[in-house]
């Protein structure tokens, strides 16, 4: 009965992480379909940086970044005291700040 159990176990593993499909997380049913980076401030910070398309180039500029955090993130006033943030527009789903960079 193991020996049941083991050969697809060894089966699945030998496809390995980079046989399995990645989705970005902006294009997961449900999500926005901003182009989102990555956390602005550490890899897990809810505030994320904001790539280039053709609703988000109307804010980006080469002093600043774009910064989207999620509408009603409890941690929104911190990110605007420690970055100097100013927000721009709400767009799907995130409030999104334009960033002076340092």
């Amino acid at each position: 009965m193991k020996r049941l159990l083991i050969a697809p176990i060894l089966a699945l593993t030998a496809c390995g992480p980079d046989a399995l499909p990645t989705v970005p997380i902006a294009t997961l049913p449900g999500t926005s379909n901003l182009p989102l980076v990555r956390g602005y401030r550490d890899p897990a910070d809810q505030c994320m940086l904001v790539g280039e398309d053709d609703y988000t180039n109307q804010y980006l500029g080469d002093a600043s970044d774009l910064v989207g955090c999620p509408v009603g993130y409890e941690g929104t006033g911190v990110f605007i005291t420690e970055t100097g943030a100013a927000q721009v527009d709400t767009y799907q789903g995130y409030d999104l700040f334009v960033v002076a960079r340092r």
